[in-house]
């Protein structure tokens, strides 16, 4: 019986450590975009042969990574990425 005295403010310890986790992700905006991270295992790799050698190739490639930073975050703001319009959630 005396293990109960132990056991009750354990868990009450717990419970605050994960509730104080919780916080903590939403206050760090861990919950704020949750579809890109899963679709963005579906973009398609350049296939080794299709690489470009030259130096204008590599810059295009910055530029699409920038393009594509940009469309994130304006899915963040809630944005339309291809018409800067807001978008219109049901």
């Amino acid at each position: 019986m005396n293990i109960i005295y132990v056991l009750i403010p354990l868990s009450v310890l717990l419970m605050l450590l994960a509730i104080g986790a919780f916080f903590w992700a939403i206050r760090n905006d861990q919950f704020d975009d949750l579809d890109t991270p899963a679709l963005d295992i579906l973009d398609e790799d350049e296939k080794p042969s299709d690489r470009r050698v030259n130096q204008g190739a590599a810059q295009d490639e910055n530029t699409e990574h920038q393009d594509l930073e940009n469309a994130k975050t304006q899915r963040k703001k809630g944005l339309n990425p291809e018409s800067g319009i807001e978008n219109q959630e049901d």
